[in-house]
């Protein structure tokens, strides 16, 4: 009885209260970034009312395209995620379309998420380029640019290259 009651609080603990919390845009198929099957992922999150996040997907999206063309032992897959409500959403990727998937956050505690990503202060955009077999995790708080991009997976890539 106390294994079992032990593995119980195990699982739960592994499975944040928010796991769930993630949709497919448009289609609102659930979404979990552990699913991603990249070995590098880049996690953007964004808003429609924030200037830079609006500012800086035309460039991301470009930036995304060029490494899908590159060949790289280890690939790099990229989603945006919006922290905003679904109307709002689709006004904005109809006037500006990216060339990655985008998801929506449709939980209740976005702060305790983002937190859970390494964004304790909140702000938005902010950029988390992880590698997760390799155990590496890079914040980028504030508009991304294709230089910044480049350095955080260069670095991702090493990191993986070292434990390999």
């Amino acid at each position: 009885m106390r294994t079992s009651t032990v593995l119980l609080a195990a699982l739960l603990l592994a499975s944040p209260a928010w796991a769930d919390d993630l949709q497919s845009w448009p289609d609102k198929q659930p979404q979990r970034l552990s699913a991603r099957a990249e070995p590098i992922q880049v996690i953007n999150l964004w808003a429609t009312w924030c200037k830079p996040c609006r500012k800086e997907m035309p460039a991301m999206s470009s930036w995304y395209q060029a490494q899908q063309k590159k060949q790289h032992s280890l690939k790099v897959g990229m989603v945006g995620i919006a922290l905003d409500e679904p109307a709002n959403i689709a006004r904005f990727l109809q006037k500006t379309p990216v060339h990655y998937p985008i998801w929506r956050y449709t939980g209740k505690d976005s702060r305790a998420w983002m937190g859970s990503l390494g964004n304790n202060i909140g702000g938005l955009p902010f950029t988390l380029v992880e590698a997760k077999a390799c155990g590496h995790r890079e914040a980028i708080f504030g508009e991304v640019t294709a230089e910044k991009l480049d350095k955080a997976v260069a670095a991702a890539r090493k990191a993986c290259s070292r434990k390999g």
